[in-house]
């Protein structure tokens, strides 16, 4: 009897173990361990993720490859192929072929395509989102709830190819057709960032296709495996060999490599200003257009009229969403001195009421912070602002000797000269400033280089216009959360970077206008 226990277990877990690997669309992948999972045996089997060239997922030459870790336990899960300049010269040549096969598919065929990707994504979004959060932290529900928008952005942009209109120009002479065309403006090399593994990825590979534009994707290498899936939706959809890669490796190994390259006509970058300065030179040599994406310290401005309650409903959820690693997280939150103290005091008080733990588990409301840099970052700002004299009302430590966790965290008593009201944050700190007047309030909300996104709360639709028209930023969301939805715009100004990844804005960085004037013979 117990022999045939024993069997009928092995049978029960082998089916489990290639229903989950079929469910998580991990064929082309090698199968981590089972024992790596012993913390949740929920999650599906995380994999070893290869790259995608010319239609086939392979590892990288010589099988390199770099560990992924669970930023919740800190344990190695798996690993990711480690690109070789080979890879990139392979990724490349298939781009170019992908480019005269996609660029020449006609924009209703390249529609029919998206859509079927966007159908398979939201088939396959719970081992998707799993996947995520195993690799970058996050709690499930924002892992599955940033998959399902993914797939809305590839049926917006779907549409948008249908739409890529020219134009006829009147003619000052008769017998001749003035035209103005739209065609795609070459291969693209993306590069995306962790927090938003899919969500950053698929904003700039849908406009790209919707345009007729072959891509390389080069993902984060701390959150390989969501990424691959999304690339997998589009492949298994139908997407011609060639006109997606995805590489992985050295940042700036990759970028010093790909950019320059004549098979590259467009750049797109998500990150951090620094670099994309930097990566925007690079382009800027070899004439690459360029969309860029940057980071925020973005002010939220909560006037003494504002609903309050409502103010700190919304303001809780969009701080501390993705443990403050979010680019148009409100940071600097500048409130007017009639209501200073009841704000803070919610706010506070809903900070601390906030479940931080493993993004497996039920009930979390915030995960870990993606790697250790991060923890650093917090200790380093949180050290400066106390030594200048500012005070915690709640939060300011990490949690725990395991993973990377840290309290959601809340500062008063801030100033200028503080770091943390210089630096882009991006983690879970929110620093409390009053102001006496609009003119006071606005002066701190566009005194830094940033411009990326702003937030507003009052009941007066004149103070409403005027900080609309007032602040210094590409995106402003007044009494409630409106940002990054597929059909609005999406991108900042000042060194937050220009272009936009959202709404009809989005398509026409990868579109080439082309002028022509004929005349009957």
């Amino acid at each position: 009897m117990e022999s045939i226990a024993a069997s009928l277990h092995g049978t029960v877990r082998s089916l489990r173990l290639s229903w989950q690997a079929k469910l998580a669309g991990l064929s082309a992948f090698d199968i981590a361990p089972r024992t790596r999972f012993a913390h949740s045996w929920r999650a599906p089997l995380y994999p070893n993720v290869q790259l995608h060239i010319a239609g086939q997922w392979r590892d990288a030459e010589g099988g390199r490859t770099l560990p992924v870790l669970n930023p919740a336990t800190e344990e190695q899960i798996g690993t990711v192929a480690h690109a070789s300049h080979n890879d990139l010269d392979a990724a490349l040549a298939a781009a170019a072929k992908g480019f005269s096969i996609w660029s020449q598919t006609s924009a209703f065929e390249r529609a029919k395509i998206m859509r079927r990707a966007a159908a398979l994504l939201r088939e396959r979004v719970k081992s998707i989102s799993q996947l995520m959060t195993l690799e970058q932290g996050k709690p499930l529900f924002e892992s599955k709830t940033e998959t399902l928008l993914a797939a809305d952005i590839i049926e917006w942009f779907a549409e948008e190819a249908r739409r890529t209109y020219g134009s006829v120009v009147p003619a000052r002479a008769p017998g001749i057709y003035q035209l103005v065309l739209k065609e795609p403006v070459g291969p693209v090399a993306a590069f995306t960032p962790w927090n938003f593994p899919i969500n950053q990825a698929v904003r700039k590979l849908s406009a790209a296709l919707a345009a007729g534009c072959s891509i390389i994707v080069k993902a984060a290498e701390e959150t390989p495996a969501s990424p691959a899936e999304l690339i997998r939706a589009f492949a298994d959809a139908g997407v011609p060999e060639g006109v997606i890669g995805l590489v992985y490796g050295v940042p700036s190994d990759i970028s010093e490599y790909l950019i320059p390259h004549p098979t590259i006509r467009k750049l797109t970058f998500t990150g951090s200003t620094p670099v994309g300065k930097q990566l925007a030179a690079l382009a800027g040599a070899h004439m690459k257009r360029i969309t860029m994406e940057l980071g925020g310290h973005a002010p939220a401005v909560i006037f003494d009229d504002a609903d309050v309650d409502v103010a700190v409903t919304q303001l809780i959820k969009a701080k501390f969403r993705n443990a403050g690693q979010v680019c148009v997280s409100p940071t600097r939150f500048l409130v007017q001195t009639k209501v200073y103290d009841t704000f803070v005091g919610k706010f506070a008080g809903a900070a601390k009421a906030l479940k931080v733990g493993d993004g497996s588990s039920e009930g979390v409301d915030m995960g870990p912070l993606a790697n250790e840099r991060r923890i650093n970052a917090m200790e380093a700002l949180l050290a400066d602002a106390l030594q200048k004299g500012a005070t915690i009302e709640t939060g300011g430590k990490r949690i725990g000797n395991k993973g990377f966790f840290f309290e959601p965290t809340v500062v008063t008593g801030v100033n200028r000269d503080m770091r943390m009201m210089n630096e882009e944050p991006f983690g879970p700190l929110a620093m409390m400033l009053p102001f006496e007047t609009f003119e006071e309030a606005v002066e701190e909300a566009n005194r830094l280089p940033y411009g990326l996104a702003s937030y507003a709360y009052t009941r007066s639709a004149k103070t409403a216009n005027r900080v609309a028209a007032c602040i210094e930023a590409g995106m402003m969301t007044i009494n409630h959360l409106g940002l990054a939805l597929p059909e609005v715009p999406f991108g900042g100004m000042k060194d937050s970077g220009y272009g936009s990844e959202g709404g009809a804005e989005a398509i026409e960085s990868y579109l080439n206008t082309k002028f022509v004037s004929q005349a009957g013979l």
